[in-house]
């Protein structure tokens, strides 16, 4: 964008951050964004995703279906939300501009990077716990300080926040470097820890613990709707990273090739070791860091803990950095960059208290994933209503930046989308206080989404407010 056009922006609405990325700067191709999905899916929260369902009753094949299901479905909005961000070269702060008004924005960026904040948080914990455990193999004797998890905690913590401080352009770097090395070394885990419990043979002729139909859906339709949860969040923020897309067909192909891959791949990961251990030890453990510490083989827990160390730093910074750096900066961008953004993400992380998150694999599924499904869900719904129902996907991509323009809507805020996910997020989560109506809280992300999307198409009517100019020059 040039300075000519900088100069005409609100202040308040803009910083070199925020700014349209043009053309000529986009470099990401098709193999960045599979090796961006498979960095953040090679990570603990994953592995602990599919061994929660195993832990929760299910066979490795019914949580392999409903993993791959989930994803799948939660591609859609993924690809839908990221065109805008690729044709416009748009962050996602900006882009829901578009729906929310020019103020009104930052309810759902808010939203979203407080989210963010709590998945910051719990993968600083899980990091933290995993170097505590390769310091007990190796270093007993300091291990044996109370403190020395708290140590190992914010050491971690301190480790994603000079990532951070580097920008972007390392975040790009880590993930193409990192993915498959990360992938060879969880298939050599899985190779090692099921050769230990005889085979694959024994490891997955678990069968399901349910006995019924009924039985089985009661737990696969709130599990179905915390595996869309699970990358509900980056369904929204999506433009933070497909503004740097070198085409729309770079950024779709990379993501259908590598977030339904790649999960469903480690997940099966996650599956057969959790089973593994229930063969080995007669109980099934979910969490792999506790899991690693009943092996008395220092040289393979400390490949495998490094190995999940890299990993989780990868999905960290990728995953619940860049959008929450973007939200914050939207709040102020006089005041608040990049970087600061990233660290206010990391000092929210903390306060959010990760550790109560993950006490087991009820709170982590059907607490923090179904519940947060339910306010990021009707934020989608609109979002995608607004950019192809109400605008036919046509943005004035300047006016975005600008107060007065055709996103004023009512002293910058409008109205109609506030409504609409005020109804979204109320049906979705009614169910956490009617017993009777439950139901709705399994389903929390598709309710949310349907009632949202439906509600702002109906109170905007006809109008197509924003949709004065073709779009831009540097749009694809």
């Amino acid at each position: 964008m040039s300075s000519t056009a900088a100069a005409t922006h609100d202040a308040s609405l803009y910083n070199q951050d925020l700014a349209a990325i043009p053309l000529e700067k986009r470099t990401w191709g098709t193999y960045n964004y599979a090796s961006l999905w498979v960095a953040m899916s090679v990570c603990i929260p994953t592995y602990m995703l599919a061994s929660g369902l195993i832990a929760g009753g299910m066979s490795w094949k019914q949580a392999i279906g409903t993993i791959l299901l989930g994803n799948l479905i939660v591609l859609v909005p993924m690809i839908l939300n990221a065109h805008a961000g690729t044709k416009y070269g748009i962050p996602f702060p900006v882009y829901v501009r578009a729906s929310f008004g020019v103020r009104g924005a930052n309810i759902p960026a808010v939203l979203r990077a407080l989210v963010a904040c709590g998945w910051f948080g719990i993968q600083c914990w899980i990091g933290g716990q995993a170097a505590y455990s390769m310091l007990r193999v190796l270093w007993p004797g300091a291990a044996s300080n109370a403190a020395m998890p708290w140590i190992c905690f914010f050491a971690f913590w301190l480790l994603n926040i000079a990532v951070i401080w580097r920008g972007i352009e390392t975040i790009k770097f880590l993930e193409g470097v990192g993915a498959p090395f990360m992938l060879g070394v969880g298939l050599l885990l899985l190779w090692w820890i099921t050769r230990k419990a005889g085979g694959l043979g024994p490891v997955l002729s678990m069968p399901s613990k349910f006995k019924t139909t009924s039985e089985f859906f009661h737990f696969f339709i709130p599990s179905l709707t915390g595996m869309v949860g699970f990358w509900a969040t980056v369904a929204l923020n999506i433009p933070d990273f497909t503004r740097y897309a070198k085409s729309q067909k770079a950024q779709m192909v990379g993501q259908a090739l590598g977030l339904p891959t790649a999960m469903t791949l480690y997940s099966f990961i996650g599956v057969a070791v959790t089973s593994a251990s229930a063969v080995i030890f007669g109980q099934a453990i979910w969490d792999p860091v506790a899991l690693l510490g009943r092996f008395n083989e220092p040289v393979v827990a400390s490949i495998a803990l490094v190995a999940l160390l890299i990993a989780t730093l990868n999905t960290n910074v990728a995953a619940n950095v860049v959008s929450p750096s973007n939200d914050f900066s939207n709040l102020n961008p006089r005041l608040i960059s990049f970087r600061t953004g990233g660290l206010i993400t990391g000092v929210i992380g903390i306060l959010m208290m990760p550790w109560k998150l993950l006490t087991d694999f009820n709170s982590y599924i059907f607490g923090w994933l179904v519940g947060y499904s339910g306010l990021l869900g009707p934020i989608a719904g609109i979002m995608i209503a607004d950019y192809f129902v109400v605008r036919s996907k046509t943005l004035n991509a300047e006016a975005l930046y600008r107060r007065g323009g055709p996103y004023e809507y009512a002293n910058g805020f409008n109205y109609r989308a506030l409504a609409a996910l005020a109804q979204g997020v109320i049906v979705a989560l009614v169910g956490l206080l009617v017993p009777t109506l439950h139901w709705l809280y399994d389903y929390a992300w598709f309710v949310g989404f349907l009632v949202s999307a439906i509600s702002y198409v109906v109170l905007m009517g006809k109008a197509q407010t924003g949709v004065t100019q073709p779009a831009q020059a540097t749009s694809l």
